[in-house]
């Protein structure tokens, strides 16, 4: 294989790191750096996706102590994943089945929860330009959404609740009928917009953009 971007080196090389990465989740006290540095990888390296997909149902497959800490930091980076990439379809079949099983031998566990939650985000998501932001990652290990605040001219900054999958133009909708309540702006033919403003530049966000690729970057 070619290398990599960013100094990778061949994909063959790279899936080995990633396996002992993986091996090294399994004891974090803090595993969300470690977690962001998969899914960078997976980002930059398409090819490994299938790859960590298939370790990590290996990973939570009969694990020697289900429910454990180890075994959820697996399922919380499966989660993860399933807000980030799709796999390949015979993949996404393998998973699929493997997540039905999971909930059916361990009903009401914190597995069959998160399993719950990568099937229902699996069937949302379209790629990502951004892996998620160390915030997302937290919240996405509780099966949480982000608050995400609009700031608004001469009006109080809207906080509206998003998830990974949340689009610009959800987010735009939400605030400009907050904007049109508190205003009385009922009747008025003004259009509203969203964007992202740094201290290097301010730009317009696309409609379907999105929200938690913008936190990221700002990250």
């Amino acid at each position: 294989a070619a290398p990599g971007p960013c100094s990778y080196t061949t994909l063959r090389d790279e899936a080995v790191k990633l396996f002992n990465s993986l091996q090294q989740l399994e004891l974090e006290w803090d595993p969300v750096p470690l977690m962001q540095g998969i899914l960078q990888t997976c980002l930059d390296l398409p090819p490994l996706v299938d790859e960590i997909y298939c370790q990590l149902v290996k990973q939570t497959t009969e694990p020697p102590a289900p429910g454990g800490q180890g075994d959820l930091h697996y399922w919380q980076l499966l989660t993860c994943m399933s807000c980030t990439f799709l796999p390949s379809l015979p993949i996404l079949r393998f998973l699929r089945f493997h997540l039905d099983r999971t909930e059916s031998r361990f009903p009401a566990s914190e597995m069959a929860k998160y399993a719950c939650f990568i099937r229902e985000a699996l069937g949302k998501t379209k790629g990502r330009e951004c892996v998620p932001s160390l915030e997302e990652i937290l919240v996405l290990m509780r099966r949480q959404e982000m608050i995400c605040t609009v700031h608004c001219p001469g009006a109080p900054a809207c906080s509206v609740a998003i998830s990974s999958h949340t689009t610009a133009e959800e987010v735009r909708g939400h605030v400009a009928r907050e904007l049109v309540s508190r205003l009385g702006l009922s009747q008025s033919p003004n259009l509203f917009a969203l964007y992202e403003q740094s201290q290097r530049r301010e730009q317009p966000v696309g409609s379907a953009t999105l929200l938690a690729d913008i936190l990221t970057r700002f990250e």
